[in-house]
């Protein structure tokens, strides 16, 4: 069984999140870059992630899609990498991971779209409101360097990047913790590598005119 490792992704995507992980795992893999307007709706692709979105990995005959997901199969695939805490030792791993790709995703997401629950509402949206999510994503890094206990780990490069992208583009309040802790994480050679893999492969933005 053929073991390559193939990332679907396009770099202005949350494909991002996986390229830093697979630059953090070590091991050998290919990149398709798929573009919004047909790569990603393609038949061929769509046999991939029927969602037609990316990012997705193929790692020999299995296929994972969702960011979060991919991360963590990626630290139980390669546990070399050193990415997972021993199994006794997940409850904060996959509180955390799954808290990101779940309450900091969805409450992000609609404070952007414009919906914000009502009181009365929030007890039927999982993530109640994103000052809730928020006030809970930063005691859960203020004072800490990693997420999951002493190490760096799979969850820190998907909450991370939940918390960078935020503060980047305004959608998460920039607080002392969530900086400090941005500021560590997003200084390992696998994160820069990966920025730099990912900008490398940006489009080209149009030249202005000579008048």
């Amino acid at each position: 069984m053929s073991s390559e490792l193939i990332f679907y992704t396009n770099p202005m995507s949350r494909g991002r999140i996986v390229r830093w992980m697979l630059e953090e795992v070590g091991q050998p893999y290919r990149t398709e870059i798929l573009d919004y307007a047909t790569g990603m709706k393609g038949a061929d692709y769509l046999a991939v992630n029927p969602m037609g979105k990316v990012p997705a990995i193929r790692h020999g005959d299995t296929v994972v899609t969702e960011g979060a997901a991919i991360c963590a199969y990626l630290a139980d695939a390669f546990p070399q990498a050193g990415l997972a805490p021993a199994l006794v030792d997940r409850g904060a791993y996959y509180r955390w991971l799954f808290f990101a790709a779940g309450p900091v995703e969805a409450a992000v997401t609609s404070r952007s779209l414009g919906f914000e629950p009502q009181p009365e509402q929030r007890r039927m949206a999982g993530f109640g409101c994103l000052d809730d999510v928020v006030n809970a994503l930063e005691g859960a890094v203020k004072g800490r360097d990693y997420i999951a206990g002493d190490r760096f780990s799979a969850a820190d490069v998907y909450v991370g990047s939940q918390i960078g992208w935020g503060m980047q583009f305004g959608s998460i309040e920039r607080r002392p913790a969530f900086e400090a802790y941005w500021e560590k994480i997003s200084a390992r050679p696998a994160a820069i590598r990966a920025r730099e893999i990912d900008d490398a492969l940006m489009p080209a933005q149009p030249q202005p005119v000579p008048a």
